[in-house]
């Protein structure tokens, strides 16, 4: 039976025992869910807009990929509602552990399912000529194209958790509701400015060639890991006053579930990163096949001129600059035209 502790995930500062949700079972990782409002709203606007775009382009006749619907809807609205609404959204609060978990999924699978849905291109080909307008022009301004520096992106999303985790900020996400929800789209978002350049393809500025997209991920991956070995090695505890007021009387302990987050970082850190990669290669050969059919094409289009060339040139009556000039050579043949006979006439002359 799903369990619906109240609309907020955020316990109140110095909560009391009374206050945290039941000891975590194997059953409550299925049926601990959760209900927050804002949430629900942020996940159904996209999906519905989304759907809704589907389906004005197909009723239309237009044909969108059944596999950019997926990875939108369930691959990236999906992971969001799990990560929001499911234990996750129900323990977030009093474990870190379970905190880490929510934040893999909100900055690293979310973007890269939604990045993958092409909502930008969709909008585009539903929206009227002046909703196209004012999103191109979205698209192409100063603000978007300083956001989307590859550089500045790859900056934030690896300053981003630094900041969090050894700040005061992220016991202030715990202690008000607001910032916790704001704190989500946080992660959504500064991770998408990262993911829409590396694995999107809607029409946005600051597109990389493909090897620098993997060179630029591959950076990524040493900063996971020495943020989580920093975790698990830490004798300080991340918001303590927050974690310490619990007096949780079931496991794990603070400190233990640190050390569990830290690793959760790390190993998560790097496999979804190697499924990222993976994205990214298939990409790359499919765009080269893209290209390598293109030139093709191109091809066949300059050998069919050609071979028309060949065909208007060999038609009877037509000659060639090299037959001309040996008709030139040969003033005397039967095929000479008149005016070569007025110069012969004129070279005789004088032997007359």
């Amino acid at each position: 039976m799903l369990s619906f502790p109240s609309l907020s995930p955020v316990l109140p500062l110095h909560a009391t025992p009374f206050d945290q949700p039941p000891a975590l079972t194997p059953i409550r990782l299925l049926t601990a869910w959760t209900f927050d409002i804002w949430a629900v709203i942020g996940l159904l606007v996209p999906l519905v807009l989304y759907l809704w775009a589907v389906w004005r382009l197909t009723r239309r006749g237009d044909r969108w990929p059944v596999g950019r619907t997926l990875a939108f809807c369930v691959g990236g609205i999906g992971s969001a509602a799990v990560a929001t609404l499911s234990v996750l959204g129900t323990y977030d609060t009093v474990l870190l552990s379970i905190h880490m978990v929510q934040h893999m999924l909100l900055s690293m699978i979310v973007p890269m399912f939604m990045a993958l849905g092409a909502p930008v291109t969709l909008a585009l080909r539903v929206l009227p000529k002046g909703g196209r307008r004012v999103l191109s022009a979205v698209l192409h301004s100063r603000v978007v194209k300083v956001l989307s520096f590859p550089p500045l992106a790859f900056a934030l999303y690896i300053a981003n958790p630094f900041i969090l985790y050894f700040s005061p900020l992220y016991q202030v996400t715990l202690e008000s509701s607001f910032w916790h929800n704001w704190l989500h789209l946080h992660f959504v978002v500064t991770s998408s400015l990262l993911y829409w350049p590396l694995v999107g393809v809607d029409p946005i500025p600051n597109r990389m060639s493909y090897p620098l997209r993997v060179l630029m991920f591959f950076l990524t991956l040493p900063f996971h890991a020495f943020l989580g070995v920093t975790i698990m090695g830490s004798t300080q505890l991340i918001a303590e006053e927050w974690y310490v007021s619990f007096e949780r009387a079931w496991p794990p302990s603070p400190l233990a579930d640190q050390e569990i987050a830290g690793g959760i970082l790390w190993g998560s850190g790097d496999a979804i990163a190697s499924v990222v990669i993976l994205v990214l290669f298939v990409q790359w050969y499919r765009h080269s096949q893209l290209e390598a059919r293109r030139i093709d094409r191109q091809l066949d289009r300059e050998e069919a001129a050609e071979a028309r060339r060949q065909v208007r040139t060999a038609e009877p009556g037509a000659t060639t600059a090299a037959e001309d000039d040996t008709m030139q050579a040969e003033p005397g043949s039967q095929d000479d035209p008149g005016p070569r006979t007025n110069t012969v006439a004129v070279r005789t002359r004088p032997d007359e």
